[in-house]
C-alpha cells in the first residue's frame, strides 16, 4: 500500500500544480454562470416584436383579439392591404373571414413568422370566436371580460409532497428538474474527462516506456489502482472549489440588489404583501424570490452528498474500464476509439434517456436504470432531487448504491486482469475477445 500511495500523491500533486487545473478550476464556474445569465438574457430579450394588420374582421375580432404587449400587438387600420403594409411597418396581415360558422383566417408576411408568435395568433382568435359564442348564447360582454380577468389569478395549485416522517413539504418541480438536469450533465461531463484523463496518462507512460520502469517496482495492479485513485482527488478536489466558488458567486449576488428592495422581500416573506409595490423592483423581487426557493426548496445535504458519492462511484466504475482501455492501445488514435466504444455507450445511453428520466422520475424505467451500475451515476442523480424517500424510495436509494459498489470492485478486478498484460505488450494490435480471454486466465 505504500506504493499505491505514493502513485497516488504524484498523479495528484503533478495535475493539481498544472496551469490548466488551476484556469479551468475558477474559469469554469464564471463561464457557467455567465452563460445562464446569457441565456435568461437572450431568451427574454428577443422576442419578435410583431405588428398585425387584421382586415375583414367578421365583426367581433377587434373587440375581443387582445394584444401580447411588447410581442404581438394587432391594429385594425382601414388602409392597410398587401401593397403599402411594409411602408406602414406592419409585419404582417391578417385575412379573416366566416365560411359556416368557421373563422378561416391567413397570415400574410414578407418572412416566416416565428413559432411562439404564430401560437399566439392561434390562440387569441380561438378565444376570440369563444367569446363571440358565449356573447351570441346572451352572457354580457362586460360580464365576460370581467370573469375572463378574474380567472387568470383565481387558481393556485401547490404541489404538497410527503418526507417521510408524517409531514409533508412544498414541492417545486422546475427547481428540481433543473438540479437534476444539471447534476446528472455534470457528471456526465467529468466521466469522460477524467476517464479519458486515466487511459491518456496509462497510454503515454506505456509508449514512453515508464511504465516499464515503475512496474520494475510494483505491481501493474498498484500502479492502475495508484493513478485512478490519484485522479479522482484531483476530480474531487475540482468538484469542491466548483461548488464552494458556486455558492460564492450565488451569496454575492444579493450584492447588486438595492437594500431597500431586500428589505421589502423580507417583509413579503414574513407575510405582508409588498411584492407588488411601486417602490418595488419587480425584476430584483423576482430574483431574491428564485433565489430563496432554490435554497429552501431542496435538501442539499442529501443531493450534494450523493452528488460526490455518485461521482465517485460513477468515475471508479468508468476509470478502471479505461485504464484497461489505455493499457492495450499504442500510438493509433482509431484503436483507442475503436476499443473505446463499448464503455462510452452506456455513458451516452444515460444521458439520452435523462430527460426522459426527469418527465417521469417514477416510471419503471427511471427505476431500473437508477439501480444499474452502467446508468445508475446519472439517472438517479436526476431523481433525487425530486424527493427521498418520496419519488426514491430508500430501498431503491440504497440498491443503487450497493449495485455500484459491486460494480466498481467488478470493474476493477477484471481491468487489473487486462492492464496487467497489456501494460507490457507493445505493437500488437488487440481486441476485445482477446481482454476478455485474458480475464479467465489464471494468475
Amino acid at each position: 500500500m505504500h506504493k499505491v500511495g505514493l502513485i497516488i500523491k504524484r498523479e495528484y500533486t503533478t495535475r493539481v500544480s498544472n496551469k490548466r487545473f488551476i484556469l479551468t478550476t475558477f474559469l469554469i464556474p464564471v463561464v457557467f454562470i455567465l452563460f445562464i445569465a446569457g441565456s435568461v438574457y437572450f431568451a427574454t430579450s428577443s422576442k419578435e416584436q410583431l405588428t398585425i394588420a387584421v382586415v375583414n374582421d367578421p365583426g367581433f375580432l377587434q373587440s375581443n383579439l387582445k394584444s401580447d404587449t411588447g410581442n404581438v400587438t394587432f391594429s385594425f387600420a382601414e388602409d392597410v392591404d398587401s401593397l403599402n403594409y411594409k411602408a406602414k411597418k406592419i409585419d404582417a396581415i391578417l385575412y379573416t373571414t366566416s365560411v359556416n360558422g368557421t373563422l378561416v383566417s391567413n397570415l400574410h408576411s414578407e418572412k416566416q413568422i416565428g413559432f411562439e408568435a404564430t401560437k399566439y395568433i392561434e390562440r387569441q382568435l380561438n378565444k376570440a370566436v369563444e367569446n363571440n359564442m358565449l356573447q351570441e348564447s346572451g352572457i354580457n360582454k362586460t360580464t365576460l371580460d370581467s370573469i375572463s380577468n378574474a380567472s387568470e389569478d383565481n387558481v393556485t395549485l401547490t404541489n404538497m409532497v410527503e418526507d417521510g416522517k408524517g409531514k409533508s413539504k412544498e414541492a417545486n418541480t422546475g427547481i428540481a428538474y433543473a438540479i437534476g438536469f444539471g447534476s446528472g450533465f455534470l457528471i456526465y461531463m467529468t466521466m469522460f474527462i477524467f476517464g479519458a484523463m486515466v487511459m491518456r496518462g496509462v497510454a503515454e507512460e506505456k509508449t514512453n516506456r515508464i511504465a516499464e520502469v515503475i512496474v520494475s517496482s510494483c505491481k501493474p495492479f498498484e500502479l492502475m489502482l495508484g493513478k485512478i485513485i490519484g485522479i479522482a482527488g484531483v476530480g474531487l478536489t475540482q468538484l469542491l472549489l466548483w461548488i464552494l466558488l458556486m455558492i460564492v458567486l450565488t451569496s454575492s449576488l444579493s450584492m447588486f440588489i438595492p437594500a431597500e428592495t431586500y428589505q421589502q422581500f423580507q417583509q413579503a416573506q414574513q407575510g405582508q404583501d409588498v411584492l407588488n409595490t411601486a417602490t418595488g423592483n419587480p425584476m430584483a423581487m423576482k430574483i431574491l424570490q428564485a433565489k430563496s426557493d432554490f435554497i429552501e426548496g431542496v435538501n442539499w445535504f442529501m443531493v450534494i452528498g450523493c452528488f460526490l458519492f455518485y461521482f465517485l462511484g460513477g468515475y471508479l466504475f468508468y476509470a478502471s474500464l479505461f485504464a484497461a482501455i489505455g493499457s492495450v492501445i499504442n500510438e493509433d488514435p482509431q484503436e483507442a476509439q475503436a476499443l473505446m466504444l463499448p464503455i462510452t455507450m452506456p455513458i451516452i445511453f444515460s444521458f439520452v434517456i435523462l430527460n426522459s428520466v426527469l418527465s417521469n422520475p417514477g416510471s419503471n424505467l427511471a427505476v431500473w436504470t437508477s439501480i444499474i451500475p452502467f446508468t445508475s451515476p446519472i439517472i438517479m442523480m436526476g431523481r433525487i432531487p425530486f424527493g427521498v424517500p418520496g419519488t426514491v424510495p430508500y430501498w431503491q436509494l440504497a440498491a443503487s448504491m450497493l449495485s455500484l459498489i459491486g460494480g466498481f470492485m467488478l470493474t476493477t478486478w477484471l481491468a487489473g486482469k487486462i492492464y496487467r498484460t497489456g501494460i507490457l505488450m507493445y505493437g500488437k494490435k488487440v481486441t476485445w475477445k482477446e481482454m476478455i480471454t485474458w480475464t479467465f486466465r489464471k494468475n
